[in-house]
């Protein structure tokens, strides 16, 4: 089975914000660099035109209230 191009992008997207999150803890990114920031960089280019906001905070709302419960 192959990913499709979106749940690449998914899977992308979840791992960026935790790595956001990791560095934001140690205090090692800088401090104007917001999460949507740091997502659009680690978002490979041949995927990147199926990015949104939208998408991103979808992903971000899952993985928060996935991980709260």
């Amino acid at each position: 089975m192959t990913l499709t191009s979106k749940e690449k992008l998914v899977v992308i997207i979840a791992n960026g914000i935790a790595v956001f999150s990791l560095l934001q803890e140690r205090d090692s990114i800088p401090k104007n660099t917001t999460m949507y920031d740091f997502v659009l960089k680690v978002v490979p280019e041949d995927i990147k035109s199926e990015l949104s906001v939208e998408l991103i905070d979808e992903v971000f709302q899952y993985v928060s209230s996935a991980h709260s419960s």
